[in-house]
């Protein structure tokens, strides 16, 4: 893929880390909600605690999950961090799809499946909704950790990649030395 400008770069990268707060934001607001279907006393609270939860995870855990995968894959794959050249945006990259799949055909199911029994008027406590947002929510903030601290170096194809940029920077700087010398005499 061709390079990003400078601009397009930084606006996507502002966007990348808004969708991705906000997906972190998400989560814990989940994470909060579940606690609280999952722990109070009062069937009323349940219900309100899962039926928001729903309106969450109809509305906005899919658009922002994607949101976060498609603006860190175009941000990989328009700068020279590549997608395969570092080992922490290669994990950052597939927890990302693990945790978008995992919302979509885990979370969202079990968040609809939860709401419909407590619109029936038989809220339960689920564990699984605390559990589910809960995982995420450490997932989020460990892949907020590698994007800060960038552990673990090159991959083998980032290795590869950068002994061919160098072999040919230090060819070019030997046809270069030649031809300078050339013609000097």
């Amino acid at each position: 893929m061709q390079q990003l400008t400078r601009l397009a770069r930084r606006t996507l990268l502002v966007l990348h880390v808004a969708v991705s707060v906000s997906w972190l934001g998400l989560t814990l607001g989940l994470l909060a909600l579940g606690i609280t279907g999952c722990t109070t006393g009062s069937p009323d609270m349940a219900t309100a605690a899962y039926r928001a939860m729903k309106v969450f995870s109809d509305w906005l855990v899919l658009p922002v999950a994607l949101a976060t995968l498609v603006s860190g894959l175009v941000l990989s794959l328009g700068t020279p961090w590549g997608l395969a050249r570092h080992r922490w945006v290669y994990v950052k990259f597939w927890l990302t799809v693990v945790t978008v799949l995992l919302s979509v055909f885990a979370l969202r199911p079990g968040i609809n499946h939860q709401a419909a029994e407590a619109a029936a008027g038989t809220p339960g406590p689920a564990i699984d909704l605390v559990v589910a947002p809960a995982v995420a929510t450490a997932t989020y903030f460990f892949i907020t950790a590698i994007s800060v601290l960038k552990p673990w170096g090159l991959t083998a194809r980032g290795r590869r990649l950068r002994e061919a940029q160098a072999a040919e920077a230090r060819a070019h700087r030997t046809q270069g030395n030649g031809k300078a010398g050339a013609t000097v005499r």
